[in-house]
């Protein structure tokens, strides 16, 4: 479309950037709650992006070469909610009008799944960007894999509005960085530079050089312009999309709460109604004839609505492309086709079941893992990852498979650097923009430096897999920095993040099924960095049981008089005080517990079947806080855990200094069974 407008042209731009501005306005008035001020200031720069940038289809939000667009200061969600409705999407006006209201498709903060449209749920400031990161990356992957000269069957751009907030948060720092180190040209920022935040000016916390650092980063920075000019964000939106070898930063001064006379350029126009009286006078001020809220005059709805027509010719134009792709290049058109389903292919996982039957030797799950992603890899084209620059620790490389970088965008393996943050967020892009099934790897404890984006990706319910491994103090010498203590009972008080600890190579292996085949939320895999025995299934029960979340490993008899519950590493001290218990006479029964998500998502009396109720004398080992297990050990049990941080020692003996030994399973199981009737 050319840039050059006429008299009557900009005015129905005005017109149309007004609607925006008073859809929101009126929502966050009616709702009585809400963030007027950035959708007020921002409404010239989306509108440019939507009306003449942006490559979407509203009657197929789903579609594979949409462009992506990412709200990453989610409190101002309502600026793409009046988007979505004004173009077409399946997002009404009653919808509308019932913002931030119970069962709502228009909720306080973006959610991914409850608004067609909207391709990331954001609000934690700097996670949006870090999944806008995330969504370029995958492009640039799936693009070097699949597109062929005259076939550029993946060929779409990302964007993101991101506020002061959001780079003042060090998650986008960490993703700008590797933005930059990774040329991804296709990824641009507008950065809605209004200079204000919750407790006034941004300059009593902010005052960096935004430019400078970015361009530090190896962006292509764009401004200061005008961002409440249409003409200067068509211009240099046009000038990002010509950049092809570096992510782009357009930084756009902008007013928050613009026409608002008593409140525009002040953090009253942040987080709170205007009020009737300064909605009247904004009204009157920006010369809005519209009395009615909710009102969208049909000449700017007319306008808003052609997206419905380029949407559908963008499509149907790809279409045709893809369907000439699949007859030239039908091997790779039906490898794409598999990795866009998110479907794994037909015997994906065969030869797991059998990769341990020989190992005779002890085992680290963690060297498990890497040796059952390495056999994944071979299936699963769409098997993409890496660590926090840990992979030789993590052992998350996969061997011959490339690196992902700037001049090999097909690489298996990302190197996201010392960026647990942004390496979360990311991840979560990746997951959100489909053909990649994303994993991550770091130790248990820097779980710590990404809980948010894990928690966003199991509100999201993607497919992200998280390794992690030194998983407690059995790591040994490295000390309490590295020991986790807290951190398993954090991951399982997350709701929808399935976690596994596996207690063997045979039981990693079947986790790793289960991650794969889970297409609702996030798995995370809790891994040893010691060697633990590989159990012999032939007097044991299969793997398989961890489908289940917990099963019966052992038992002297079907009536045991104690139940002893392992997770992981402690799996092995459990089984083998069973057993000296069942020498001196005492039936007992073992369970391994690896993941409390699925036991507890099984039906009840398959969990007493496990646990059955009548038995109350039990005692569960895990080498972590204790919280938690009496769920599973009851008022009368005893948990045995760690309940306080680790030491620098060989890990053996921090086990025996803590009291992580069979010797103490026993010692309270002698007290249980001699404390009277069960």
């Amino acid at each position: 479309m050319d840039s050059r407008r006429t008299v009557s042209s900009r005015s129905l731009d005005q017109l149309c950037i007004n609607t925006i501005r008073f859809l929101a306005v009126d929502a966050v008035e009616k709702a009585n709650s809400g963030h007027p001020g950035t959708p007020m200031g921002a409404a010239p720069m989306a509108y440019v992006l939507w009306d003449r940038f942006l490559k979407h289809n509203p009657d197929n939000p789903k579609w594979p070469d949409r462009d992506r667009f990412v709200l990453s200061c989610g409190h101002a969600c309502m600026l793409l909610y009046a988007l979505l409705h004004l173009t077409g999407y399946d997002l009404t006006l009653d919808d509308i009008k019932s913002f931030r209201q119970w069962g709502s498709r228009t909720p306080g903060h973006l959610e991914y799944g409850a608004t067609p449209g909207v391709e990331a749920t954001t609000g934690p400031l700097g996670q949006g960007f870090g999944n806008a990161v995330g969504m370029a990356i995958a492009e640039r992957s799936l693009a070097q894999h699949y597109n062929r000269p005259g076939y550029e069957v993946i060929n779409h751009r990302t964007y993101t509005i991101v506020s002061d907030g959001d780079l003042q948060e060090g998650a986008s720092s960490e993703a700008a960085s590797l933005a930059g180190t990774l040329h991804l040209g296709k990824l641009i920022a507008l950065y809605d530079d209004n200079e204000v935040s919750i407790e006034g000016r941004t300059s009593i916390a902010f005052s960096e050089n935004v430019a400078q650092r970015f361009q530090a980063y190896g962006w292509h920075v764009l401004g200061p312009i005008d961002g409440m000019d249409t003409a200067s964000v068509d211009g240099a939106l046009r000038q990002a999309q010509a950049e092809k070898n570096r992510p782009t930063l357009i930084i756009c001064r902008t007013v928050i709460g613009y026409g608002s006379p008593n409140k525009a350029g002040t953090a009253a126009a942040h987080g709170e109604p205007l009020g009737a009286e300064e909605v009247r006078l904004t009204r009157q001020n920006l010369g809005w004839p519209h009395d009615e809220p909710f009102t969208a005059p049909q000449e700017a709805l007319d306008h808003f609505r052609e997206a419905k027509e380029r949407g559908s010719r963008y499509e149907r134009e790809w279409l045709a492309l893809r369907e000439a792709y699949r007859k030239t290049y039908p091997t790779f058109s039906r490898q794409l086709d598999q990795d866009l389903s998110g479907d794994l292919p037909a015997e994906w996982d065969q030869g797991l079941h059998d990769l341990f039957k020989a190992q005779t030797k002890p085992i680290a799950t963690r060297e498990a893992s890497g040796r059952v992603m390495n056999v994944i890899v071979n299936k699963v084209h769409s098997f993409i990852g890496g660590s926090a620059d840990l992979a030789p620790s993590t052992k998350t490389n996969l061997k011959d498979y490339g690196n992902y970088g700037f001049d090999e965008y097909s690489g298996h393996n990302m190197h996201f650097g010392v960026r647990e943050h942004a390496m979360g967020a990311i991840a979560g892009g990746m997951a959100l923009h489909g053909g990649i099934i994303p994993y991550t790897g770091t130790f248990l404890i820097f779980y710590d430096y990404m809980r948010p984006p894990v928690r966003l990706a199991a509100m999201m319910r993607v497919r992200v897999i998280y390794i992690f491994t030194h998983d407690s103090v059995g790591l040994g010498e490295d000390g309490p920095t590295h020991q986790p203590i807290e951190h398993l009972i954090g991951l399982r008080a997350v709701p929808n993040l399935v976690d596994i600890r596996p207690a063997d190579a045979t039981e990693t292996a079947e986790a790793w099924k289960i991650a794969l085949e889970r297409r609702d939320g996030p798995t995370a895999l809790i891994l040893t960095r010691q060697s633990v025995p590989v159990l012999d299934r032939s007097t044991l029960a299969p793997a398989s049981g961890v489908r289940r979340g917990g099963y019966v490993l052992w038992q002297a008899s079907p009536s045991p008089d104690i139940i002893l519950i392992g997770s992981g590493s402690e799996v092995h001290l459990a089984l083998e005080a069973g057993r000296k218990l069942q020498g001196e006479g005492v039936s007992a029964r073992v369970v391994s517990l690896p993941s409390w998500a699925l036991f507890d998502a099984q039906p009840r009396e398959q969990q007493d079947e496990v646990l059955p109720p009548g038995i109350r004398k039990r005692i569960s080992i895990e080498a972590a806080a204790t919280h938690g297990w009496e769920r599973y050990v009851g008022c009368d049990g005893v948990a045995i855990g760690v309940s306080r941080f680790g030491a620098s020692a060989p890990g053996e003996v921090i086990y025996q200094k803590l009291g992580l030994t069979v010797q103490r399973v026993l010692e309270e199981a002698h007290r249980l069974l001699g404390g009277g009737e069960q």
